[in-house]
């Protein structure tokens, strides 16, 4: 099997490492490394980092308790031919184990501590990038400079450098060293495997709509919530009206609109100067007021069959959505609204 530059490259300092630490057999006996014998005892995590050689991780693990020294663990990567199969990352191993044993852990998933960052469906980007920020503990400045930087986010084409609607919502492992950018890009490519499941761009124009246009419908569809199973028959009643050129009169782009989250939209909300406004412009919003999950973009590119023209939650916390073509209907499903909100 062919190696790689990389492999032969850190095969080579491997073998500065074992001259520098002595690690070589002449004829009689080799030299004898410090080691401990058995599984140890304990735990302990230990990080890797990046680019780490194997002589750092040996120093690393003796100065942690690890291994009784950092030559016998370097005796062991190369005898074994681990070169390659050490890995950047957090690890939970035992106090004075074997070097054999430690290496063994290093070697194995299941003792890597997963750090991990969920992004729930529907979050702004500015709310992603704050829960970013927040549990991984990189600076929100580091993740706002990188969106204000969208050629460096690889997104697709169609998003037109703005990144609202292109951050998927996932859960993403978050490696040591990870930059904003770094983690900002595993969101971009998550949204491309999404779209390419969905047949974004094949589907779009089906509904008579750009890829981008389509995110926008799922961002919506998002952000008006019920269950899954209602975002179909949404999608339809934001079709129904497209079709006849009327506007949407959707409360979450006039929320997108203010910077803010509320089931109470009130008439002079509705009047805010925003091309997001769907109450006083017709057609779409200029773009995602949101980030959707792959259940909204389904939903957007398969809308479900009916005539509804309104839609209201009329219970928000049992997340019952109640659909009608008649206007009294809507008036009275506000109503069943208003009273759970303890309005008039």
């Amino acid at each position: 099997m062919r190696r790689t530059a990389a492999a032969v490259a850190g095969g080579l300092a491997l073998v500065a490492v074992a001259v520098a630490y002595g690690v070589h057999q002449v004829v009689g006996q080799p030299e004898k490394a410090p080691d401990y014998s058995g599984g140890g005892s304990g735990t302990i995590t230990v990080e890797i980092t990046p680019g780490a050689s194997a002589a750092e991780i040996g120093e690393t693990l003796e100065q942690a308790g690890v291994v009784a020294s950092a030559r016998s663990f370097v005796e062991q990567v190369i005898a074994r031919s681990k070169e390659s199969g050490l890995h950047p990352g957090r690890y939970t191993l035992r106090r004075r184990m074997a070097s054999a044993g430690a290496l063994d852990l290093l070697l194995s998933p299941a003792s890597r501590v997963m750090r991990t960052v969920t992004v729930p469906e529907g979050l702004r980007t500015s709310e992603a990038l704050r829960t970013l920020a927040d549990r991984t503990g990189i600076p929100l400045k580091d993740f706002t400079d990188a969106v204000a930087e969208p050629r460096r986010l690889r997104l697709p084409a169609y998003a037109e450098g703005a990144a609202e609607g292109f951050l998927f919502p996932a859960t993403y492992e978050i490696e040591p060293g990870m930059t904003a950018v770094d983690l900002l890009r595993k969101m971009t490519a998550r949204f491309r495997v999404a779209a390419a499941k969905v047949k974004l761009e094949e589907l779009a124009p089906r509904v008579r709509l750009t890829p981008r246009q389509a995110v926008t419908v799922a961002s919506i569809v998002q952000a008006e919530g019920g269950i899954p199973a209602d975002y179909p028959k949404i999608a339809r009643v934001v079709y129904n009206r497209l079709a006849r050129g009327a506007k949407l009169e959707m409360d979450s782009t006039v929320n997108y609109a203010l910077k803010r989250h509320t089931l109470k939209v009130s008439t002079q909300d509705t009047r805010v100067d925003s091309p997001y406004n769907t109450y006083a412009r017709p057609g779409l919003p200029p773009g995602p007021i949101g980030n959707p999950g792959e259940s909204a973009l389904a939903a957007a590119l398969h809308p479900a069959e009916g005539a509804w023209w309104w839609f209201v939650t009329t219970d928000p916390r049992r997340k019952i959505t109640k659909f009608t073509d008649k206007e009294a209907e809507f008036r009275k499903y506000r109503e069943e609204l208003n009273r759970y909100l303890g309005t008039n």
